[in-house]
């Protein structure tokens, strides 16, 4: 019996972490034949879990949501993440985040054992989220889009871009991404042919096709530098490049990840050219004071930008006392 409910529970985790398996997998997985798969999903299903099962050569097993709230499984690494993302979600830019959030998590943490609950506290006290903009995200969709991309399941949705334009999207979701206080969804865009970024504050009329599909690979190491990368210098108004007397590998050490795009020039092992952009003045100029002391450097733009960038020089020797 012991073994019976321990591989019950076994599975019990498997169809939460993956909302759809196949059978054999499943099997394989539990080392367990399929019948014996089938009972343990029966018994699953008169514990009030909600089981479902789709024949045919994509068919298998998938945990449907109930009328109530089943147990979870959760390691205690897996409470942390939870939790941790629940006081995040706070200061997300989600409707009604605050409150909804903070009310989940008190429930939450009543059932944590008390060193998780410590781990949590610890953690919490030394986040702070950045706040959001653009309009707010309903959870419920988020919820949504972050299933699609676990599941690897084709989606559909309205879109409106920045310029006001309204188009219907087929896409298969990669990934979630918070950045720059807004949320994106990382996708393919089965209509353009090419990976995209929309945000999802953007985005209505969800619907998912239950469609499954291979995964892509992503043109970059991870989704989060593929929305960064995404904005890039066509996305800002001005731009600009650095020649440094600073070898590549010297000034990458230094600036670490603000070095990205950074260059040798050809033909001078010794100079490194790096190209930045920003949406203002105000913060491609402010980019500069990045570059460490002792670094000569010299800015290549267009005359706009130098007249800003001298007037700037001047404004701020102006400001130290006499």
């Amino acid at each position: 019996m012991a073994e019976t409910t321990s591989r019950t529970l076994e599975l019990l985790n498997l169809l939460q972490t993956h909302r759809h398996w196949p059978g054999s997998e499943l099997a394989e997985r539990l080392g367990i034949t399929a019948r014996t798969l089938r009972r343990d999903i029966e018994r699953l299903r008169e514990l009030g879990y909600r089981v479902t099962a789709e024949r045919g050569s994509l068919g298998g097993y998938r945990l449907e949501a109930g009328s109530q709230l089943p147990p979870l499984l959760l390691t205690n690494d897996e409470a942390v993440t939870m939790a941790i993302g629940l006081r995040l979600a706070a200061a997300q830019g989600l409707v009604d985040g605050a409150l909804t959030t903070q009310t989940a998590l008190a429930k939450f943490e009543q059932v944590l054992p008390p060193a998780v609950r410590e781990r949590v506290n610890a953690l919490a006290a030394t986040i702070t989220p950045e706040t959001p903009r653009g309009e707010p995200v309903a959870g419920e969709l988020l919820g949504q889009l972050a299933l699609a991309c676990r599941d690897h399941e084709r989606i559909r949705f309205d879109y409106v871009a920045v310029d006001k334009t309204e188009s219907s999207r087929s896409v298969e979701p990669h990934a979630l991404v918070a950045a720059r206080r807004r949320w994106f969804l990382v996708c393919f865009d089965l209509g353009r042919d090419e990976w995209r970024t929309f945000r999802v504050d953007r985005l209505s009329h969800f619907f998912g096709t239950r469609v499954h599909f291979e995964p892509r690979e992503l043109p970059e190491v991870d989704a989060a530098t593929y929305v960064e990368r995404s904005f890039g210098a066509a996305g800002r108004r001005f731009t600009a490049e650095v020649v440094l007397q600073v070898p590549l590998a010297r000034f990458s050490e230094l600036l670490g990840v603000w070095a990205r795009g950074a260059t040798e020039d050809p033909g001078h092992p010794q100079v490194t050219r790096w190209p930045i952009a920003a949406d203002t003045l105000e913060t491609l100029v402010s980019t500069l004071l990045w570059i460490p002391a002792g670094i000569a450097y010299e800015v290549q733009a267009d005359a706009e930008t130098l007249d800003f960038l001298a007037a700037s020089a001047t404004r701020l020797a102006s400001a130290r006392p006499a």
